[in-house]
């Protein structure tokens, strides 16, 4: 479970839920693949430090028709 930063902060961000879920996980997604050493560092989840990343806008939600 994500307790933080709190899941209604970051609704805001994206407008919906769904959409919130498949960033995070895209985003987690490609921090294990590249095997991040910020995950070894800080001891968080590839979730967490998606979550983190979205709530200091070092990624952003881009949408495609």
């Amino acid at each position: 479970m994500l307790l933080e930063p709190a899941i209604d902060k970051l609704v805001d961000k994206v407008d919906c839920k769904y959409a919130l879920v498949c960033l995070i996980t895209k985003r987690a997604r490609l921090l294990l693949d590249k095997k991040n050493d910020l995950l070894t560092e800080q001891e968080k989840s590839a979730v967490t430090m998606a979550a983190i990343e979205l709530q200091n806008d070092t990624i952003r939600v881009a949408f495609e028709d």
